[in-house]
């Protein structure tokens, strides 16, 4: 039950020749507090709800508990969510052995690309496909449950270039 990742912006739009699978999400959050952040997703046509704990100080792994729920659950749990709801596109690519998930953002966060990928390991090798671009690991405004609270499009020039 722990979630090893790193992120990265992803700087262009060559991954979708490889996607394997495009998966609408749409998410929100019964709870922000990072000690215990409760997430509920609608991935397509299944429903999840989601516990996950306070990162490490690197931002790469942390706790995660997931469940899945039914369709219909998750849009009645949707419905009780903290406001700031997160619509994305999910892109599945498979390179050189590793999963990549690509989520292509909307609404107030339109513009906004994301790659992660899940490692078994702590340190564990990866390669970089090209498209990759910096990485955000453990940057907690690149946090969907921070997203929802201040979106992409409220952030300033300053925060879109990292500094």
């Amino acid at each position: 039950m722990k979630e090893i990742e790193h992120k990265f912006l992803v700087i262009t739009d060559d991954y979708r020749r490889s996607a394997l699978k495009k998966t609408p999400i749409e998410q929100g959050f019964l709870n922000t507090d990072p000690d215990r952040t409760v997430r509920v997703r609608l991935r397509g046509s299944k429903g999840y709800l989601t516990v996950k704990g306070r990162s490490n100080d690197s931002g790469t792994s942390r706790f995660e508990w997931e469940h899945p729920i039914s369709k219909n659950e998750a849009k009645a749990l949707l419905s009780l969510c903290e406001p700031g709801a997160i619509k994305k596109t999910r892109f599945e690519v498979e390179y050189e052995g590793k999963l990549f998930e690509i989520d292509v953002f909307h609404e107030d966060n339109e513009g906004l690309v994301i790659a992660e990928i899940e490692l078994e390991a702590e340190g564990e090798h990866f390669e970089k496909p090209e498209w990759l671009g910096r990485e955000v690991t453990g940057v907690k405004r690149y946090y969907n449950s921070m997203l929802s609270k201040h979106p992409y499009s409220n952030w300033s020039e300053e925060e879109r270039n990292g500094e």
